[in-house]
């Protein structure tokens, strides 16, 4: 009995190009910042989905900041002005009445429809599978991403991060959604009597409670469990050049 080693490259014939074309402002209807991973390895995306009241400029530097391996990161502007102020500030559906005041229970489907379109551009245009998709969303545009993952529930996307987000709805779905979701919350903006609804959304949840006030993470205890859930979710591309040997006996 002799033993064989077959050696062949490590990354399948049919896995998607290493470096993906970028998005086009023809497809996607809202302003946005693209940018490819650092290490020109792009196999995950992250979109960045600021929230009510922001632009997408600062989430883009923040994403860059991240430095997370083998990652591409897009930034989205939200589609719709905010009435009454002198400064530009946007919301990813209609947020306020005539009179300015914030509408209690809004509808997000505008905003899901354009998120649907930008995804559809995203894996038929620029060769994204769904599952190397990945969202992180601060308040509003948290409750947008969480949104999303239910609306799409029979497909699984990457990962989905809500910073202070709640869901606008709560969910009904006979199989919850396969997307891994992680909460990370202060009990000021998202109470915990609501995190049962994204338990009844979603099929792997986790969380991590923050300071009671604030707004995004402020310190490294507060982003230890987002990047620790990152790292169990981010995909990993074999480095080229590497190959894989696999042991076979024979008579």
């Amino acid at each position: 009995m002799a033993q064989h080693l077959h050696i062949h490259d490590a990354e399948a014939t049919d896995a998607p190009p290493r470096i993906k074309p970028a998005p086009s402002k023809r497809e996607i209807a809202v302003p946005f910042s693209y940018a490819p991973s650092d290490d020109g390895t792009d196999e995950n995306l992250l979109i960045l989905l600021h929230g009510l009241g922001d632009t997408h400029n600062p989430f883009f530097k923040l994403g860059k900041q991240f430095k997370l391996p083998q990652t591409a990161v897009l930034a989205l502007r939200a589609p719709e002005q905010i009435p009454f102020l002198y400064e530009e500030a946007y919301a990813w559906y209609p947020s306020f009445d005539p009179l300015g005041e914030l509408i209690p229970r809004p509808n997000p489907t505008s905003a899901l429809d354009l998120m649907v379109k930008v995804l559809q551009h995203l894996r038929e245009d620029c060769t994204w599978p769904m599952n190397c998709i990945h969202l992180f969303g601060f308040a509003q545009g948290g409750s947008v991403a969480a949104e999303l993952g239910i609306k799409l529930s029979r497909e699984r996307l990457g990962s989905i991060v809500t910073v202070s987000g709640p869901l606008l709805s709560y969910p009904t779905l006979a199989t919850p959604s396969p997307t891994p979701i992680h909460l990370a919350y202060r009990t000021s903006a998202l109470p915990v009597s609501e995190l049962l609804a994204f338990k009844k959304g979603f099929s792997r949840v986790s969380d991590n409670k923050m300071a009671a006030e604030g707004g995004m993470p402020a310190s490294k205890t507060e982003w230890e469990p987002i990047m620790r859930f990152w790292s169990e979710n981010l995909g990993k591309r074999q480095v080229e050049g590497t190959y894989e040997v696999l042991s076979g006996l024979s008579t």
